[in-house]
């Protein structure tokens, strides 16, 4: 894209420098013409030629060229670099816009494992993942990835799943557990008795939905493409008819006049308005769309969104924050800050998320020689011994084992019971928290007139539920991994409209075959993952839901301004056609008409940089 701007800048001093100074000799001033046109213009002839061997007759850059050269062929030298000149101008702006999406997806998938530590012969070799074999036992320290599908045969530990399920609470894992590839061991080493092929892994099947969504993902054509399908061989044609048929059915016509006009009306017939001012309204839009925090990564997704009719939301890290905070602490024979107290105390030795959540909303110095003799219970909690007190901290199956009456909590979340010297004293709520923005976005969204929204989540039933229940969502599927995402888009995807578009949000990595496969992908850009941003379509910088109804707002408005200029170009083009095809307008005036459609159209295109924010009725379009 530098070379092509640099081509311009080079073309258009030559050009000023031409008609400026307008050198005395007219060789000299048609020699800077001719090379300021070769410049700029010789990949555009280069490209009309191939094409044309390939049989591609009648494209932009057909018409470009015979456009110019037909210029040229009537002494008009400024006006062939001109239009030249307006072309590539169109087509810079147009490629920057489009350029963003062009990345590969598959390279920045970081849940691919890189190696496995393999028990053979009493030693761990560490092995490339494709070449262990079924029953194999493989060796995961903290930090790895799990290299591949199986079950824990020696250890447990506490497993990071938010890059399959999206869920941000870890899962424990004990002897006899089947696990992922793709999860990350977050506590202790385990063993692994391997029970697939690196091929039919889950983390292989998730790289591979990726990359196979990417590629059925619809490329949007060139607007103008289309028009010159068939605007071009019009044009040209009646542009050949206008200059041989009248010497042989009007008496005394002159070749050279019909020429002459046939010319004008090639030249008259570029398309200057719309290879300007489409592009141009587009790169507006992108880039009004950037100042409200909403990057989009192609005119192609900012046309599309103007059609959404579905949208479909990943839970967490999109409509929830993805931190689990302490929502709830019930405490019974003490206040909740001396039960809130006792639980930090009990946590203190745990790097667990639960753990730490407890520890950041105590948010106090803890005193260890008050703690003694903690152990923490693989998928249970933890016991310890405070200021001599034997304490309980964790689930109901912790409850149930030591014989404590309790009273269960029916609160949606992860609930801690605490009971000291066997005595049940109370319980913590601890959850993933919605985003202030969420509520927001899904009501304005459904005043928007959007047909159906839509959450995906790999937690449990209840959970989602209760979470779509206070958002307002009309429809959740719960208990999904990545593949189980992917084939409820494909069938919401069937339920759309022809002209429809289905638009997914997400954060997380295991989202990126989701938001790959839909036809809009948006990710949260401000905390998601990498992998998830750069499979999106467009990524919502500031974490805001409901800068999705802003983004659909601006594409609607960008849209209008683009038909109108359509219109309106299309429209004086043709009444300038005929004044030409009759010998009404010369070819000056032609020009002039040509040149002010352009300007017009741009100023026009132009009002798409002043839009700032959107208002939430959509339904008072352009």
């Amino acid at each position: 894209m530098k070379k092509r701007g640099m081509k311009i800048i080079i073309a258009l001093v030559l050009f000023l420098v031409a008609i400026i100074i307008n050198f005395n000799n007219v060789w000299v001033n048609n020699i800077i013409y001719i090379i300021s046109y070769i410049i700029v213009g010789f990949d555009i002839i280069k490209k009309a030629i191939r094409n044309i061997t390939r049989g591609k007759v009648f494209d932009e850059n057909f018409l470009m060229t015979v456009a110019t050269i037909g210029a040229f062929g009537i002494g008009e030298f400024p006006e062939a670099v001109a239009v030249m000149l307006f072309y590539q101008v169109g087509e810079l702006f147009q490629s920057y816009a489009v350029d963003k999406s062009r990345k590969s997806i598959s390279s920045l998938m970081d849940i691919r494992p890189d190696f496995a530590n393999v028990e053979r012969s009493g030693k761990l070799e560490k092995v490339d993942p494709e070449d262990v074999k079924i029953g194999e036992i493989i060796v995961v320290k903290p930090g790895e990835k799990i290299p591949l599908d199986g079950s824990v045969v020696e250890g447990s530990s506490s497993l990071d799943t938010k890059a399959l399920t999206g869920e941000a609470l870890p899962r424990s894992v004990v002897e006899g557990d089947e696990v992922l590839s793709g999860c990350i061991n977050a506590q202790s080493v385990i063993k692994i008795k391997v029970t697939k092929k690196y091929g039919e892994s889950t983390v292989s099947k998730i790289l591979d939905l990726v990359e196979n969504a990417s590629s059925r993902k619809s490329k949007s054509e060139n607007f103008i493409t289309k028009f010159a399908k068939y605007y071009t061989p019009i044009v040209v044609i009646i542009a050949v008819f206008l200059a041989i048929l009248p010497t042989f059915i009007i008496k005394d016509a002159v070749f050279s006049d019909w020429l002459y006009r046939a010319l004008s009306f090639l030249v008259v017939s570029c398309p200057c308005a719309l290879v300007i001012s489409i592009p141009l309204s587009f790169f507006g839009g992108i880039g009004g769309a950037s100042k409200m925090g909403v990057l989009i990564k192609g005119s192609n997704y900012l046309e599309a969104i103007a059609n959404t009719e579905i949208i479909v939301f990943d839970k967490t890290g999109t409509l929830t924050e993805g931190v689990f905070e302490v929502q709830k602490i019930k405490s019974i024979g003490m206040s909740e800050q001396e039960l809130l107290q006792i639980a930090a105390y009990t946590e203190n030795y745990s790097n667990h998320p639960i753990s730490l959540s407890i520890k950041k909303a105590y948010n106090k110095e803890i005193d260890e020689k008050r703690i003694a003799e903690a152990q923490e219970l693989p998928g249970r909690g933890i016991v310890a011994k405070i200021d001599n007190q034997e304490v309980l901290v964790g689930n109901e199956k912790l409850m149930n084992e030591k014989n404590i009456k309790f009273s269960k909590c029916d609160d949606i979340g992860t609930i801690l019971y605490v009971a000291i010297n066997g005595n049940f004293v109370g319980y913590i709520v601890i959850s993933d928290k919605i985003r202030k923005d969420s509520i927001k976005a899904i009501s304005d969204l459904k005043k928007n007139h959007i047909r159906r929204t839509v959450m995906l989540t790999g937690d449990k039933k209840e959970v989602g539920e209760n979470i779509a229940k206070q958002l307002g969502i009309d429809t959740v599927y719960t208990e999904l991994l990545p593949d189980g995402k992917v084939e409820k888009v494909e069938e919401l995807l069937k339920e759309k409209s022809e002209r429809g578009k289905l638009v997914f949000v997400g954060d997380g990595i295991n989202d990126a075959p989701v938001l790959a496969v839909s036809d809009i992908g948006i990710a949260m850009g401000g905390l998601g993952a990498d992998a998830a941003i750069e499979a999106a379509d467009v990524v919502l910088m500031t974490d805001e839901p409901s800068k999705i109804v802003d983004a659909i707002h601006l594409s609607k408005k960008t849209m209008g301004i683009v038909k109108q200029n359509i219109i309106f170009a299309i429209l004086i083009k043709i009444l300038v056609l005929i004044l030409s095809a009759l010998g009404i307008s010369t070819m000056w005036e032609a020009v002039f008409a040509d040149v002010g459609v352009s300007i017009i159209a741009i100023i026009n295109a132009l009002r798409v940089l002043k839009i700032r924010n959107c208002s939430i009725d959509t339904r008072k379009e352009i």
